[in-house]
């Protein structure tokens, strides 16, 4: 009688990928929009340390926000095969899980700022002027730590739950409310620096409330206040399993995109100018196929969550099949219109024929690591994320000897070969472990 009462499970189709993946592009798209604001209005300072200090200050409090990256991922998985398998009890429980840990782990990066500070400022030095008033961005900013790692925790859930306006929502009125802050309080109040960290305070802190209001579903019906569920020794130790091969899997991953860019630094300026211009491109592919990744976490896991191996392969090949086209449609546009964009990216002559030399690179690049971009949603959905760490780990080997047997033949050309290699070897790696996260899937 109980499985009678189960609701019918929603179907695969193309309009339900599409409804979540949508969203997300778009509010990735609104990503570059806030930085370019916020360099544009310390720009009108008139003075060149207020951008570094800014821009030093928000790439390091990104990278250790990054750290709790694995905080969506882990959420996406985990929330969606119970919203598959209909455990209400334990979607919300796995909300609260998160926002426990985003809190906590937002503390402790406000006890600890002072050491990270200096440890980040050691790694990468800049002026004394320019030091200082980063110094001074960040401890402004770092107060918003809980909320802005809570959002990780929130967007997880929401796009689990196939909510992906909701995450949308958010990421506009940040970005919105970002920019009319800056524009506020530095080109009208003259707030200087600390008037753009305060706009980010304010922005950072005002998304968590509102990821929390749209998450209110969680906190109907009274689970939220079940502690021996929410603290359940078995569901936490899977939870930090989970997580942590997550964040190893993330660091390796991190390993090959900054070893990438300091081993392009030691060809020149010009190189290392034109490999950051098609980094970009790099990044707009990202950003796009980060939305059918998604919609491959929540379809994929919910399907897990149904022990329905079936509707696993479905979700997969039309995942899988969205994310190839996407692949497809960017490396034709690339090759159509990468010099274009190019010419409007750097105006010196030299980095432009530079960048123009290593263009076939980006061509092929959102066609080789389409595969990896959509296992890693495929992996993340089935929380197979023990396989995601291994398969990366081979992923880095054989990066580092593409790295060690390409440059010195090849130069910069070297640089990029192996990067496109390791996208491939992830791809290949995940493809090959694939049937037996199928296969587990009725267990």
């Amino acid at each position: 009688m109980m499985a009678d009462l189960k609701a019918t499970p929603k179907p695969i189709t193309h309009r339900r990928i599409l409804k979540v993946a949508v969203p997300i592009v778009i509010s990735n798209a609104t990503v570059p929009i806030l930085g370019a604001v916020d360099t544009g209005v310390v720009g009108q300072l008139g003075d060149p340390v207020p951008i570094g200090a800014v821009g030093l200050g928000a790439i390091v409090l990104t990278a250790i926000y990054w750290i709790f990256g694995f905080l969506r991922m882990g959420t996406v998985g985990l929330t969606s095969q119970a919203e598959g398998a209909e455990d209400r009890a334990e979607v919300c429980a796995l909300l609260i899980r998160a926002l426990l840990i985003a809190v906590a782990g937002g503390v402790l990066l406000i006890i600890a700022q002072l050491p990270l500070f200096a440890a980040a400022f050691w790694l990468a030095p800049a002026s004394p002027e320019v030091e200082s008033a980063a110094w001074g961005y960040m401890q402004i900013r770092v107060w918003s730590a809980p909320g802005a790692i809570a959002i990780y925790g929130l967007t997880g859930w929401l796009i689990a739950k196939e909510q992906s306006r909701a995450v949308l929502m958010i990421q506009l009125w940040m970005n919105g409310l970002n920019i009319g802050l800056d524009l506020l309080f530095v080109l009208v109040l003259g707030w200087g620096i600390e008037g753009v960290a305060i706009a980010t305070f304010i922005a950072e802190w005002t998304g968590a409330a509102l990821g929390l209001y749209l998450c209110r579903d969680a906190f109907e019906g009274g689970h939220w206040r079940n502690r021996a569920l929410i603290f359940n020794p078995a569901r936490l130790i899977h939870m930090a399993g989970v997580n942590t091969n997550i964040l190893l899997r993330s660091a390796m991953l991190q390993v090959i995109f900054v070893s990438f860019l300091f081993l392009g630094s030691g060809f020149g300026d010009v190189q290392l100018a034109a490999n950051q211009i098609l980094l970009q491109f790099l990044y707009i592919t990202s950003y796009a196929m980060d939305g059918f990744a998604f919609s491959a976490e929540a379809v994929v896991g919910q399907a897990y969550g149904l022990k329905s191996p079936a509707r696993v392969r479905r979700g997969a090949v039309m995942t899988g099949g969205w994310g190839m086209a996407t692949g497809a449609v960017l490396a034709f546009a690339f090759l159509l219109a990468g010099p274009s964009i190019i010419d409007v990216m750097t105006t010196a002559p030299e980095v432009r024929e530079a960048a123009r030399t290593y263009l076939a690179y980006m061509v092929f690049a959102p066609l080789i690591g389409a595969a990896a971009w959509m296992f890693d949603g495929i992996f993340i959905g089935a929380t197979r994320t023990r396989d995601m760490r291994n398969m990366m780990a081979l992923a880095l080997i054989c990066y580092g000897v593409a790295v060690a047997v390409l440059i010195p033949l090849l130069g910069n050309h070297g640089v990029w070969l192996a990067l496109l290699i390791s996208f491939a070897a992830r791809g290949l790696f995940m493809g090959l472990r694939y049937p037996a996260l199928e296969r587990d899937a009725a267990l």
